[in-house]
């Protein structure tokens, strides 16, 4: 079972125009257009539940209806809720742009790197620790 993790999807490019995100799960290499990149759809714009270590795709355009200018931004799921940024393209070629790059990334089998210890885990409620611990298959109790 892969570890689900909320993240914050942003919205590329101007609202009246077109945009969307995408968790990638395979790349169609014989593809040089959008049509390539294959996974569910989710929402831009608010938080999404994603797996941990996602290739995660946003598209957006800016301008006029009549001149829309394309642009891209390929990021993926960080354990601790946050993104990274791995890869960006504009205008008509991006699709090809950023191809290979989304296909080395999926290739990538070593699983995303877990962060240490660190003081902002203080600020966490014992039952919410608890409850991430027992998630990951720990058995435990509650201490004082």
């Amino acid at each position: 079972m892969e570890s689900l993790v909320a993240v914050t999807i942003p919205m590329l490019g101007d609202a009246r125009l077109k945009n969307w995100a995408k968790v990638v799960e395979r790349v169609d290499e014989s593809k040089a257009s959008g049509w390539a990149y294959e996974g569910p759809f989710i929402s831009t714009g608010g938080v999404q539940d994603v797996p941990v270590g996602s290739v995660i795709l946003l598209y957006g355009e800016k301008g006029s209806r009549g001149h829309p200018r394309s642009h891209a931004e390929v990021f993926t799921a960080n354990a601790d809720g946050t993104l990274s940024r791995r890869a960006s393209a504009s205008g008509q070629a991006w699709a090809r742009t950023l191809r290979d790059e989304v296909a080395e990334l999926l290739a990538d089998d070593d699983p995303p790197a877990l962060l240490q210890w660190s003081p902002e885990l203080m600020r966490y409620e014992n039952e919410a620790l608890l409850s991430e611990l027992r998630r990951r298959g720990f058995e435990g109790e509650e201490r004082a």
